[in-house]
């Protein structure tokens, strides 16, 4: 019997864990995704057929930011994104032939024309605004069917630095202009793949305006006075803790 392996399958956004939210062993099998350099760590998806074995649930990867610690999360994350990327490249993007897997590389590589299709990331970034020293704006998403208030975050577009897309998504979505932008730090979200690039702000200019299809409200909030905010164990929540009570990210 060979080696099990800790693995990592998935469904869809879902998890398999035993009921202490631990990882399953698994005998290896020929197209499990390897993803851990020199270590018995594996990546497959769960096949709509198969039957998650007694013992084992399916849980939503969000619910595990929660209870995971941040090295354990950010594997997930990373097998959950490389999964994704591998069934979304079985086909050369450049003339259309099915891929093959690189023996080495992370790379579906046609066997035709040579073309190469690596994973690909999405940089978001996310700010928190500081106004005084005490007000930090929090804004609610109109996809948001909770009471729970965030970050000004978006996709940062084609030709843009990381500044420009601060500022341009502060002024799209609440209308106030920032100043003294500077980086944070950043998480790997695999919904699906994006990775979150934190930075804080300050207050410079503007009334508050929404971007209706995107905002339902937003505001200054006093340090104790906040509003439901983000989950442990997401960027911005680490971000709000930062801000108001000097935690580490």
């Amino acid at each position: 019997m060979s080696e099990l392996s800790l693995a990592y399958i998935f469904h869809e956004q879902k998890l398999l864990v035993d009921e202490q939210f631990q990882l399953p062993r698994v005998e290896r099998l020929e197209d499990d995704l390897p993803f851990v350099a020199g270590d018995q760590v594996i990546a497959r998806d769960l096949l709509d057929t198969e039957i998650i074995p007694e013992g084992l649930q399916l849980v939503p990867i969000r619910q595990l930011v929660t209870i995971w610690d941040r090295n354990q999360f950010e594997q997930a994350s990373r097998a959950v994104q490389l999964l994704e990327w591998r069934r979304n490249h079985k086909f050369c993007s450049h003339c259309g032939h099915p891929t093959e897997v690189h023996p080495v590389q992370y790379a579906m590589v046609c066997p035709v024309c040579e073309y190469s299709q690596y994973p690909r990331i999405q940089p978001c970034v996310i700010t928190i605004i500081t106004k005084g020293d005490d007000e930090i704006l929090l804004a609610q998403s109109i996809r948001n069917k909770g009471k729970m208030y965030g970050l000004i975050a978006g996709f940062v577009e084609v030709g843009e630095t990381l500044e420009q897309a601060v500022e341009r998504e502060t002024l799209e979505e609440v209308g106030v202009k920032v100043r003294n932008i500077r980086y944070i730090s950043s998480q790997p979200w695999p919904f699906p793949s994006n990775l979150m690039i934190a930075f804080q702000a300050e207050y410079e200019s503007g009334e508050i305006q929404l971007q209706e299809d995107e905002i339902h409200d937003a505001g200054f909030f006093k340090f104790d006075q906040l509003p439901e905010i983000p989950f442990k164990g997401s960027v911005a929540h680490a971000m709000i803790m930062h801000v108001i009570h000097g935690e580490p990210m």
